[in-house]
């Protein structure tokens, strides 16, 4: 208790705190994109029931901490140039099928809007029950939450400071993510712009899978970027926002002229 009430706890407790609301973007975005299937009423309770598993499986993978760095263990060596070779651990399995798994979904998502076969509402309601958007959403939780761990581990050695972390990045993100849900849901350019941003973040898990570095800052720059511009469109959209003129008037006009 001393560590958290010192000031290097406190810095690290906010750092890890500010790390895992940014870390936890992509998880609000998909679990928003996901739930806007399901009928209004279950939207919310899904959302939540969404976060709070994601709760309990960061908090659970920091209480096995050392099974967790064991999966960064080597399992086996791969060649893979002339001069280097790859050591494939458990945690590159589990990254790159993750990778796989939020690229096609995302594509999948897209294509359905882009090509209207979304189905229709009743039909919605079948196919999109909520234990299945739940399953999806657990698959996805697990993916980020590992990955989130990983790196908080590399950033502070107390186990409370890592929890409280967790615990309090979850419930902003809990305050805020009807707001998000809402705001995504509502706007076809912005669901599009969020699934391209998901599909990146794929990439990049398919990336760390190989043992290539990409830094998680420059993907979030990207889609604040993007967000801006789109924004900006929609500001001017909105401006520029005129009655249609009909042409039937001039036609008839001239008609007349004509006739006269």
């Amino acid at each position: 208790m001393e560590s958290i009430l010192s000031l290097d706890g406190i810095i690290a407790l906010l750092t890890l705190t500010l790390m895992e609301i940014i870390l936890g973007i992509d998880n609000i975005i998909f679990i928003s994109i996901i739930t806007g299937k399901l009928p209004q009423h279950l939207q919310a309770k899904a959302r939540t029931s969404g976060l709070l598993l994601a709760l309990i499986f960061r908090i659970l993978l920091l209480l096995t901490i050392k099974w967790i760095i064991g999966l960064t263990t080597p399992i086996m060596t791969l060649p893979w140039t002339n001069n280097h070779s790859f050591e494939l651990s458990i945690k590159d399995l589990i990254l790159f099928a993750g990778g796989l798994f939020l690229i096609a979904k995302s594509i999948h998502e897209m294509h359905v809007k882009l090509e209207g076969t979304e189905e229709s509402p009743h039909a919605s309601t079948q196919h999109h029950s909520l234990y299945a958007v739940l399953g999806q959403i657990i698959v996805i939780d697990l993916i980020f939450s590992f990955d989130s761990i990983l790196t908080a581990v590399g950033l502070s050695n107390e186990l409370l400071i890592m929890i409280l972390a967790v615990i309090i990045s979850m419930l902003v993100m809990l305050s805020f993510s009807g707001r998000i849900s809402a705001f995504i849901n509502t706007r076809p350019t912005i669901q599009i712009l969020a699934l391209t941003f998901l599909v990146l973040i794929g990439f990049m898990l398919l990336i760390e899978s190989l043992h290539q570095h990409m830094d998680k800052g420059y993907i979030y720059f990207a889609m604040g970027f993007g967000l801006l511009v789109e924004l900006i469109n929609s500001r001017l959209r909105e401006k520029s926002h005129s009655p249609i003129k009909l042409k039937s008037h001039k036609i008839i006009t001239d008609n007349e002229n004509s006739s006269s």
